[in-house]
């Protein structure tokens, strides 16, 4: 690791032109700005090309424009690979594009990265910025619970870092070691979107530390304040569908992390399609997602195949 490191952010936007200005202003408007940001465009078609054709920034931008939308999930494929072998990252800081990083995010994100490694040898694998609504509300959809199972010395330093050691956490705001995108690959482009980050930093950080520092701020721009159970609609699909290629195709979690979180899972579908005034719609949503996780998700090569030519940075390790 250098003395400087090497910081790249990604940013995945489809249709979404100012709340895309919001995120890119709020990352060059940091008291430590990336060294360079990669900006993923999913085939927009509101005007975001434009944009982007005539955008200036005073960090090095790398614009990825695809000729069709892979969702999230394969837009964070791209970027990643993009931002390792292309910028040299030794950190990726990867962001939704309705993500407003607050001008420490990255600052303090790094400085708890880096002080965890002084003080234990061990380099988390990422860190993960507390995520409020547009009110400062700590936001539902991105709450991060402390990990099971970590052990009373692990907790305390981290406690003195200002961190807490997490599991998992959303792509809003998250700060990945760039050696860990390396060891583990990237995340599962087939998801499309939802669940790909639970299943990518639940993968990388299984024997791995993670941490969550509520010094590292970001807003999530979300329409509504409320979890991915607030009103899914048809998107209940990829919800029912992904979750159960975490716990069936992933090594992710554990065992006994599987059992749990099923668990979890079933409750809260349970509770959503009873609170749903579209129930028929969350209910097809269900029967289609349980049929068609019953299948693998394809290759990250084969998901982009005729959109862009991934390279060196391996297959994810199931």
């Amino acid at each position: 690791m250098t003395s400087h490191p090497v910081v790249v952010a990604v940013v995945v936007t489809y249709n979404r032109r100012a709340l895309l200005q919001t995120t890119l202003e709020g990352i060059v408007a940091g008291t430590r700005v990336p060294d360079a940001v990669v900006i993923v465009d999913n085939a927009s078609t509101d005007g975001t090309a434009e944009f982007l054709q005539q955008y200036q920034s005073p960090v090095t931008t790398d614009v990825v424009t695809l000729n069709v939308n892979v969702g999230g999930a394969g837009g964070f494929v791209v970027g990643m690979e993009r931002a390792v072998l292309d910028h040299g990252a030794d950190h990726v800081w990867i962001m939704d594009d309705d993500t407003e990083p607050q001008p420490n995010a990255l600052h303090e994100a790094l400085d708890v990265s880096e002080s965890y490694l002084q003080e234990t040898g061990e380099a988390p694998a990422f860190i993960a910025s507390r995520v409020v609504w547009t009110d400062g509300r700590d936001h539902p959809m991105n709450r991060m619970r402390p990990r099971m199972g970590a052990s009373e010395a692990e907790r305390s330093v981290a406690a003195r870092l200002g961190a807490t050691q997490i599991r998992s956490a959303s792509f809003v705001s998250v700060l990945i070691r760039a050696e860990e995108i390396k060891q583990h690959g990237l995340p599962i482009a087939d998801y499309f979107i939802w669940n790909d980050d639970l299943e990518y930093t639940a993968r990388i950080s299984r024997r791995g530390i993670a941490l969550t520092t509520d010094a590292s701020v970001a807003n999530h721009h979300t329409k509504v304040f409320g979890d991915a159970g607030a009103d899914p609609g048809p998107r209940f699909y990829y919800e029912v569908r992904n979750k159960l290629w975490v716990y069936t195709r992933s090594n992710a979690l554990a065992p006994w992390e599987k059992i749990l979180f099923t668990g979890a899972s079933l409750r809260n579908w349970t509770r959503t399609i009873a609170a749903s005034p579209n129930r028929k719609v969350l209910f097809a949503g269900l029967l289609k997602g349980l049929r068609h996780s019953l299948k693998a998700p394809r290759s990250n090569a084969q998901v982009l195949e005729g959109i862009y030519v991934l390279r060196n940075v391996q297959e994810p390790v199931r």
